[in-house]
């Protein structure tokens, strides 16, 4: 492994770090502002602030765009549009089934990564590598309490009820998953072309144009509170204007799967924050979900 793609690693570690606090600031937002409202939210605030790290540059870097050039907002639609339908799919799952549910289902990402980058960038896989992504993928649904899996485990003991409602859900999850994939492979794919905060940032807010629509139709007046509005704001300074850019720079290092792989590992973080924040305390399930999506990784990387 090279020092560039360590260093990638590292970025995309950082970027765990970030995005861990989401689960958190959600639960916070969520208690009056609807999902679509806060994800929208959370985009524009992260497009605005890294918008506002490329002033401060420009004054020393003159003539460093801000943003994409006009003529290259038909792609970064695409983009926008892809990266605006996950976070639509997965605030709109949780309105059908669980959170633990819509989690275990979305963090499969990093198997369509793995078809995507092997069919659209020509990065192939080992047998082993595959094997150590199955492993995290399984580790991530019983550290986030899937309830088939568990039930499964348990053999058929746990309670687990599947009704339409909940496939509905689970489909969303689904679809949330595979365009975190076509996102992840998208910023890897541009990395030549636009620079990293420029990409970054024009994608943001073309995704909070793209769901404005869906935030405008749920809001409910008098909903906007002080503590709703801070919680959005850090949403897209930490998890978005920070984490994902991190993310977006890991993938210009390092191959996607590798990337998003590690990115799956919000959840472990999500669930120690709310331990030491929500004291939510983790069950064993949890523990032992956590220590196979490591070894999963450590599969993967070694």
């Amino acid at each position: 492994m090279t020092v560039e793609e360590r260093r990638g690693l590292a970025l995309v570690a950082i970027a765990v770090i970030f995005f861990s606090t989401s689960p958190v600031l959600v639960r916070w937002a969520a208690a009056s502002v609807s999902s679509f409202e806060i994800a929208a939210g959370r985009l524009l605030v992260a497009g605005a602030a890294v918008a506002g790290v490329l002033l401060l540059r420009r004054r020393s870097a003159a003539g460093e765009p801000l943003l994409a050039a006009r003529s290259e907002w038909p792609r970064f639609a695409l983009f926008g549009l892809v990266a605006g339908l996950h976070f639509f799919f997965y605030a709109y799952s949780l309105e059908f089934t669980s959170i633990t549910n819509s989690l275990a289902i979305m963090y499969t990402a990093p198997v369509w990564v793995a078809l995507l980058s092997r069919f659209v960038l020509g990065e192939s896989l080992s047998p082993r590598k595959w094997l150590g992504i199955v492993a995290a993928v399984l580790g991530v649904a019983v550290l986030s309490g899937f309830e088939p899996l568990l039930a499964l485990m348990q053999g058929g003991r746990a309670a687990y009820e599947f009704t339409p409602r909940t496939l509905i859900g689970d489909l969303l999850a689904l679809g949330a998953a595979v365009t975190y994939a076509v996102y992840s492979i998208a910023g890897r794919s541009q990395r030549e072309r636009y620079p990293l905060l420029v990409y970054a940032g024009t994608v943001y807010i073309v995704a909070a144009l793209w769901l404005l629509p869906a935030a405008v139709v749920a809001h409910r007046p008098g909903s906007f509170n002080w503590p709703a509005i801070a919680s959005i704001a850090a949403l897209g300074v930490f998890p978005l204007a920070c984490g994902h850019t991190l993310y977006n720079a890991a993938l210009r290092r390092v191959n996607a799967t590798y990337v998003n792989l590690i990115a799956t590992q919000e959840v472990l973080g999500g669930v120690l924050l709310g331990a030491l924040l929500l004291r939510e305390i983790p069950s064993f399930n949890s523990i032992i979900g956590g220590l196979i999506t490591v070894g999963g990784i450590l599969l993967v990387l070694l």
